[in-house]
């Protein structure tokens, strides 16, 4: 039997086996609005859509605290609430949410950040690291300027992101 031959008889008996197995899509659930906002219900000023198999988290950051933090706080404003256990759970919970975005905004409404944390970027280890490094910005930050970096270091070796130059180039 020459190659083309095996090609095809390798074909015909993959196409059969898939016949035989009744080979049928899995369809993989993704949260409603509501069950997403559930998630971050804790988070002030927080706003849910999905979109397809994404999660859009808006988030208003306190003109005081871009004022007060500058360019660092600007940066760090999307990972503060993207590692974090309500983002670590949807996607535990969700297995056909492909991604969750968190967008900060300005209190005019100006977007000042986003990052997109796909679905796979993290597993049980880089999860755990994730949480600690933003639980300590959380916890310490204001007091401790380098955990901020350290969390906005590793959101963007870990996101796809974009700062709005207005409020996160330093100047």
């Amino acid at each position: 039997m020459n190659g083309t031959m095996r090609v095809w008889t390798g074909l015909l008996a993959l196409a059969l086996s898939a016949g035989l197995t009744g080979c049928r899509s899995e369809v993989l659930p993704v949260p409603t609005e509501a069950e997403a906002a559930a998630y971050f219900e804790a988070v002030p000023r927080a706003r849910v859509q999905v979109s397809g198999n994404v999660a859009e988290v808006t988030v208003a950051q306190s003109a005081a605290q871009l004022r007060r933090g500058g360019v660092l706080w600007a940066r760090v404003g999307p990972y503060i609430y993207l590692f974090s256990e309500p983002t670590r759970d949807l996607f535990t919970d969700f297995p056909g949410l492909a991604a969750v975005r968190v967008v900060t905004t300005a209190a005019g409404g100006d977007e000042v950040a986003r990052a997109t944390l796909a679905r796979h970027t993290l597993n049980d280890l880089t999860w755990r690291r994730a949480l600690n490094i933003a639980g300590l910005a959380r916890r310490d930050g204001t007091r401790r300027m380098t955990l901020l970096e350290d969390l906005v270091e590793w959101g963007e070796d870990h996101t796809e992101y974009t700062y709005n130059p207005r409020y996160a180039e330093r100047r």
